[in-house]
């Protein structure tokens, strides 16, 4: 399998997050990505495919605001990384708004994904190792893009998560620009990937299903219930499949079973894989119990389907062990 990743991936570094009313150390860090490169070996320098695969998915508004919110913060006389304050979550409607503190909010969901003036480069490179995994796995039939940051929080218009644009939904508009008629984005990290739900909401040619800890009990909270199914032309192209915190390998297993038979029967012609391995039993933020040899048996059930696959890394933070859950993943295809 061809991997991807760009050093300028690495730039991006907050300093801390705010975590359950208490500043932490940013969990999201470089050096995730660089224990998985130490695990699976050298990658490949993506291609740049341009901003128009970006543009195609995300908002001119808020993309504009990643640019230049850093140095308006900065010009405001804000110290530290840029993050919000106040949210519209009622009445919410379009504003010709200026203050940046105004931005923060309007384009974002949480305090846990500080902007940073070295934020944009990282994310536009993780955005074109998607794309350059995605040539891969349309010409080779697998492709790996270790997307650092990850993306699969990040709507339309807004970052959250550790996530500022979407590397799925980027891909998988791209994979339909380039002849694919169906698509259908699996999603097997810890937390639902809300971002690439509500971009596809009411697609029918794009089908999510996810994997992920119950939001009655886990981020994001407000969505990934099992009873959230798509709308309009989407309707009945959103599977998902909440789980307990606790789960396993057996239920785990049989979970997403029932996504690739849901994803069969949608008829796609290719696969995209958000793959978090912060599902794994000893995972700092998240209550899963996947053992490292696991992930090469999950991986072995999606590459019997016979799909061309595109992998795409989202979450997972113990250090001392991503390396070696990513690697187990790749080797079952």
């Amino acid at each position: 399998m061809k991997c991807f990743f760009d050093p300028r991936q690495l730039v991006h570094a907050p300093a801390q997050e705010l975590h359950n009313g208490a500043w932490t150390p940013y969990n999201e860090v470089p050096a995730r990505a660089e224990a998985i490169l130490a695990a699976i070996g050298p990658a490949e320098r993506p291609r740049d495919h341009g901003d128009a695969p970006i543009r195609a998915v995300h908002d001119a508004g808020y993309l504009n605001f990643l640019r230049t919110a850093p140095a308006a913060w900065a010009a405001a006389g804000r110290p530290g990384d840029v993050l919000g304050y106040i949210w519209p979550t009622v009445r919410r409607r379009a504003l010709n708004l200026s203050r940046i503190d105004a931005l923060a909010g309007q384009y974002s969901i949480d305090v846990s994904t500080p902007l940073t003036a070295a934020t944009w480069d990282a994310t536009y490179w993780s955005a074109q190792t998607a794309l350059s995994a995605l040539d891969a796995a349309l010409g080779d039939g697998r492709g790996f893009a270790l997307c650092r940051p990850p993306g699969h929080h990040a709507g339309a218009d807004y970052l959250g998560g550790y996530c500022y644009l979407n590397t799925a939904a980027i891909a998988a508009e791209a994979a339909r620009a380039a002849g694919c008629r169906r698509v259908a984005i699996l999603d097997i990290d810890y937390h639902h990937g809300n971002g690439t739900q509500d971009i596809f909401w009411s697609r029918g040619d794009v089908f999510f299903a996810s994997l992920h800890a119950d939001p009655a009990t886990d981020y994001p909270f407000y969505w990934g219930h099992a009873d959230e199914v798509g709308e309009g032309d989407g309707h009945g192209t959103t599977l998902n499949l909440p789980l307990p915190q606790g789960t396993a390998l057996d239920a785990f297993r049989a979970a997403q079973g029932r996504a690739l038979e849901a994803i069969a029967r949608f008829g796609t012609e290719l696969l995209i894989v958000s793959f978090g391995a912060d599902t794994w039993e000893g995972d700092p933020i998240s209550h899963f119990r996947l053992t490292t040899r696991d992930y090469a048996v999950l991986a072995r059930d999606i590459a019997a389907a016979g799909w061309p696959v595109l992998v795409l890394m989202e979450g997972g933070y113990a250090l001392d062990a991503l390396g070696a859950n990513v690697s187990s993943f790749l080797d079952g295809f």
